[in-house]
């Protein structure tokens, strides 16, 4: 049974010693998602996380240990259970999730990662079986809206963007997991929506219950929709 849901996004500009230029400016971010982080260990001390990475599908369990060293700093992360040197190669969602894990201090997470092409009606089945689980658990969607939205977004601004995005952010405020997993695939993937699948998958476990939704924040301080909800 899902307790709670937290959203937020997965970007590696979430842990300081990684932008210690631009860490004043990414703290309204950061504090975001660790409260809402910690709102899910209050109602579970295990998470199951799901997020869309090139290396999905793949489950990564609490044994996994990983480095940011990638991005230039040795800063170690583990699922709750690691042990053993660090995999260099752990994917970002995972890297944030062991983070976000530590500062909540939560017992273990086990990592989903989909593929990015993941249809809707696989989003739908995956969903319905992460809703009908046994136990008592917290589950954090990792996942950005589109990265079109601005002049300093990573690739040239869309004017469709600002409406997707809002849908999203709109849904997150308001608890509602219909415009989620309405989202349609192929405008995703041309307004760089690579969170797409995730919040489908959410939307479906989500649905059917009545949900006390929280916006804890919402902008694109980069050009990249990044938004922070708890539902309860």
């Amino acid at each position: 049974m899902i307790a709670r849901v937290a959203f937020a996004p997965h970007p590696p500009l979430l842990v300081p010693e990684l932008v210690t230029g631009a860490a004043t400016e990414t703290e309204p971010l950061r504090r975001a998602c660790r409260a809402a982080a910690a709102t899910l260990t209050r109602m579970a001390d295990h998470w199951w996380v799901i997020a869309v990475d090139q290396a999905g599908p793949k489950i990564i369990g609490p044994e996994a240990r990983g480095t940011f060293a990638g991005f230039g700093v040795d800063l170690e992360v583990d699922l709750g259970r690691g042990q053993g040197p660090a995999d260099p190669e752990l994917p970002v969602p995972a890297l944030i999730a062991g983070w976000l894990r530590a500062h909540a201090g939560a017992r273990s997470v086990t990592v989903q990662l989909l593929p990015t092409d993941l249809d809707p009606a696989a989003c739908l089945d995956l969903g319905t079986t992460l809703a009908a689980g046994p136990e008592r658990t917290g589950l954090l969607v990792l996942a950005d809206s589109s990265a079109r939205l601005t002049p300093r977004s990573p690739v040239p601004p869309d004017p469709r963007a600002p409406d997707f995005d809002a849908r999203i952010s709109s849904a997150l405020a308001t608890g509602d997991p219909a415009p989620l997993t309405a989202l349609d695939p192929a405008l995703a993937v041309e307004l760089w929506a690579h969170g797409r699948a995730a919040y489908q998958v959410a939307g479906a476990a989500t649905a059917g219950r009545d949900w006390q939704a929280e916006l804890l924040y919402s902008d694109c301080p980069y050009g990249v929709g990044y938004h922070v909800a708890t539902w309860t």
